[in-house]
């Protein structure tokens, strides 16, 4: 049998991008709600973010996708700046998805990132896991690159 031309590379073993490690989401009795988003890198390092707000549809979206906004900042420190700039769930293909618009600067003219995630139960951490969704690509290639 002949050898084939192709060489199988392997990918590193090891994890540059934060993981998603824990969503927590409640409605509270004044009408308002509560996320909490941790985030843990390839080394063990945690980070959580919290946010409380409107308890609407739209703001419960914009509390769990600001909860995971503030996390992946706290986890990039102040190499970049994320601002979450919008947060949607539509419908469509048959199934929901959440669209998340993240604005992310350095000192230069600020990039603007766009993340999904579908999702047909929980919206709430659709909305989380789209803003890894919109920064994890950034973050593997500009951050967390040793």
């Amino acid at each position: 049998m002949a050898e084939s031309p192709f060489e199988i590379v392997t990918a590193p073993r090891s994890r540059e991008r934060l993981k998603f490690l824990d969503f927590q989401f409640e409605k509270l009795p004044d009408g308002q709600c509560r996320s909490r988003v941790v985030l843990e890198m390839h080394d063990g390092a945690q980070f959580v973010g919290e946010s409380t707000g409107m308890g609407s549809a739209t703001g419960e979206l914009r509390v769990a996708a600001q909860a995971a906004t503030i996390a992946l900042q706290d986890a990039v420190g102040t190499r970049l700046n994320f601002e979450l700039l919008g947060v949607k769930a539509v419908r469509a293909f048959d199934a929901v998805v959440v669209i998340v618009s993240i604005s992310c600067h350095n000192g230069v003219p600020a990039t603007r990132l766009v993340g999904s995630c579908l999702s047909e139960t929980e919206v709430q951490r659709g909305a989380a896991l789209a803003v890894l969704n919109a920064t994890n690509r950034l973050l593997g290639n500009i951050v967390f690159v040793r």
